[in-house]
């Protein structure tokens, strides 16, 4: 099996990976400046960098690096006394750089409404694939949103099966009543998105919470959402919110937990909501 074309393959899948690659050789390897070996999700492995201890340690950091999405490099010096415990008879010295590969990540929206298309805009400049869902195809069409990658007009409930939910996609819920955020959010919470965020007040996202666990769902579920949406930054209008949801996401894209996590509106982050709640 070819690395590009696998790596093509994952992206497609929404699927993380990692590429190790030999950057520089000195003296005599195992291998050559340049290959490859691409390490999935689940640990299985595509291509070599020359096997031996070298390679196991490599299949080490590029969990490592899943885990983190940062890359790392490293150095091995096969001299005799490494060569004997690798297996290696070389006595080279070689370099490897181990680095994520991340999909594309997709935002699904929610909504086809007046907020929505310009979220659809901003989250299209910085980076994100977004997808429209919305029952009403006078909104959701392909007219209102040029830019989007997917736009589904049909009954909530009918759409959430055709959509593929993964670690890297983020769920902005802006539909256009407090009736459909429910519905949204009730299956939001089960899935893995990397993001779920719900637009409304602090009264509405109550009211939302405990409707929802009287159905049975455990507050936990909800621990991960972020409502009201978006970074604090006095946005009034539509393209303001977009950009304040826009950046929370990129917040959580990117790891920075000390920004999002100070910053953000997370529904447990707020005190007096949780105080609310347990009433």
């Amino acid at each position: 099996m070819d690395v590009y074309e696998e790596l093509v393959r994952l992206r497609r899948l929404g699927q993380k990976c990692v590429i190790a690659t030999i950057v520089q050789v000195r003296g005599s390897i195992p291998s050559y400046e340049s290959a490859k070996l691409l390490v999935r999700e689940d640990g299985s492995m595509v291509g070599t960098i020359g096997g031996g201890c070298v390679e196991a340690e490599v299949w080490n950091a590029a969990r490592e690096v899943l885990e983190t999405e940062q890359p790392k490099h490293l150095s091995f010096n096969l001299g005799q006394d490494a060569a004997y415990d690798n297996g290696l008879i070389c006595g080279g010295q070689l370099d490897v750089f181990v680095e994520p590969i991340l999909p594309v990540p997709t935002a699904f929206i929610f909504g086809a409404g007046h907020i929505s298309k310009s979220l659809s805009k901003v989250a299209t400049l910085a980076g994100f694939s977004t997808t429209i869902i919305d029952n009403r195809d006078t909104f959701a069409n392909r007219e209102r949103f040029p830019e989007a990658g997917e736009i589904f007009a049909g009954e909530y409930e009918d759409v959430f099966g055709k959509l593929n939910v993964n670690e890297t996609s983020y769920l902005v819920i802006v539909t256009r009543g407090h009736r459909d955020d429910m519905r949204v959010l009730r299956w939001a919470v089960t899935t893995p998105a990397r993001y779920v965020a719900m637009i409304g007040s602090k009264r509405k996202v109550i009211n939302v919470i405990k409707e929802l666990e009287k159905e049975g769902i455990p507050r936990e579920a909800f621990e991960r959402v972020f409502s009201p949406m978006g970074l604090e930054i006095g946005a009034i209008s539509p393209e303001e919110i977009a950009i304040s949801v826009v950046a929370e996401m990129i917040a959580v894209r990117r790891n920075a937990e000390s920004n999002w996590r100070a910053l953000s509106k997370s529904i447990f982050a707020d005190e007096s909501l949780r105080a609310k709640l347990l009433q």
